[in-house]
């Protein structure tokens, strides 16, 4: 079974703490992990050597994380701590410069600067300790370097998610996870694509997401077979061995999931990409807010790219006839369409419902999770609402258990070490028992 370390510390995006001491650099990461990963003391020096801790943070996925040593440790012993300090950025994607209110932006703090701009690493100054000082206004921030900076407070959480949202913002390069279904698989591993003729795409042609994942099957040394929804049963009856994995278009999920036999895996394009594009973390937990809908309450359908909708268009037409018969009353909708971020009122709406996001690149699609979780707003995509509606949501989500435990929690599942970000909030820290998804 994969667990949430299992990602090389190669492919893992790494943020390394860089400040003085008792800048609450240890704090900062308990506070951005939602656990107590590091050792936290009021006496100044706690930290004596960098400490990596390879975690998941949500929405952002696999990082490793650096604590350190304060830069301005004293003595020669502190001297040497110091240069190990500085030593991390030869192996950092992103620095996060802690600064006391209290001490500001000196000398300290110039020098870690002036380090990674040297090595051109993006840096974020991150104000601690505002429930502490919450005006820092009057303070001097060395002419005020031209850095983001973000005010939190690792005790109280303030700033937390903004200061998520810039980090998703200032990881460089293309941190998209490595592999849209390749580590499920194993080199000679046979993959059966179910594809709908899409009346929505140009003649002659396969939608992206169906590209990608052909793509990604063969770059892993596997065998793609592509077959209509009523072709799946003779080609799997023919084989001499089970495919290992059966990926369907959402709208064939009842006779593809009845069609593969229950040994294999099955999932979805959407549920696939709601994972390589965003957060399935997120996006499943979402699905709590569907009982709960209430005549008249607005719902938000965001699709990423700006398609002509067909006549029986799954996002402006089937979504919200699905989700008022579910809900037994009639419910607003708006849909938006394109880049760019969600609506400034998104604290209106009662759920946010979005594509698969094949035309938005990860950074996007996080950036509009963030949006929605600062605006305490559920979030769920295509595949896996309608994989719930259609009464299959645990076989679509058969290759993930992890996000399986969102609905039916299994406490051996994970050590207590290895919960990600957001996912204590979404089981309602619940480790007990099958508490939050009893209606499904």
């Amino acid at each position: 079974m994969n667990n949430l370390n299992s990602t090389p510390r190669g492919q893992r995006v790494r943020i390394s703490f860089l400040g003085r001491r008792n800048a609450g650099k240890s704090s900062l990461i308990n506070a951005l992990t939602n656990q107590e990963v590091a050792i936290v003391a009021d006496l100044p020096g706690t930290t004596t050597d960098p400490v990596e801790k390879a975690m998941e943070i949500l929405p952002i996925g696999p990082v490793l994380l650096t604590d350190t040593a304060g830069i301005d440790d004293t003595g020669s012993l502190g001297a040497k701590r110091a240069g190990k300090s500085l030593e991390v950025l030869q192996k950092t994607d992103l620095v996060l410069l802690v600064l006391d209110p209290e001490t500001g932006f000196g000398e300290s703090e110039e020098e870690i600067l002036a380090a990674a701009k040297k090595r051109n690493i993006p840096i974020i100054g991150v104000i601690n300790k505002i429930d502490l000082r919450p005006d820092t206004s009057c303070l001097k921030w060395a002419d005020s370097p031209a850095i983001p900076l973000v005010k939190v407070s690792a005790r109280t959480r303030a700033g937390i998610e903004e200061l998520l949202r810039t980090i998703v913002k200032h990881v460089p390069g293309d941190w998209t996870p490595p592999t849209i279904a390749g580590d499920l698989l194993s080199p000679g591993d046979t993959v059966i694509l179910v594809i709908p003729i899409d009346k929505a795409a140009p003649k002659g042609r396969i939608i992206l997401p169906q590209q990608q994942l052909i793509r990604d099957v063969l770059e892993h040394d596997c065998v793609a077979i592509m077959v209509k929804e009523r072709e799946l049963r003779h080609i799997i009856q023919g084989m001499s061995i089970r495919p290992k994995l059966v990926v369907t278009d959402a709208s064939a999920y009842l006779k593809a999931a009845a069609d593969t036999p229950g040994d294999v895996l099955f999932t979805s394009f959407s549920v696939l990409f709601a994972r390589y594009k965003g957060d399935l973390h997120t996006l499943v937990a979402g699905l709590k807010a569907i009982p709960a809908l209430a005549p008249g309450d607005k719902i938000l359908i965001a699709e990423a790219c700006t398609h002509h909708p067909a006549a029986d268009d799954i996002g402006r037409v089937k979504i919200p006839r699905w989700l008022r018969q579910s809900a037994g009353a009639e419910l607003c909708f708006d849909i938006i369409s394109g880049g760019g971020p969600l609506p400034e009122n998104l604290k209106e709406y009662k759920l946010v419902v979005h594509c698969g996001a094949c035309m938005l690149n990860r950074r996007e699609m996080l950036f509009r999770i963030l949006q929605a979780r600062e605006a305490d707003v559920p979030m769920v995509n295509y595949g896996v609402l309608i994989a719930y509606i259609q009464g299959i949501l645990h076989r679509a989500l058969s290759p993930f258990p992890e996000a399986l435990a969102l609905l039916d929690w299994q406490p051996d599942l994970y050590d207590e070490d290895e919960i990600p970000l957001g996912f204590k909030e979404a089981i309602g820290g619940n480790k007990s028992g099958r508490t939050v998804f009893r209606d499904f």
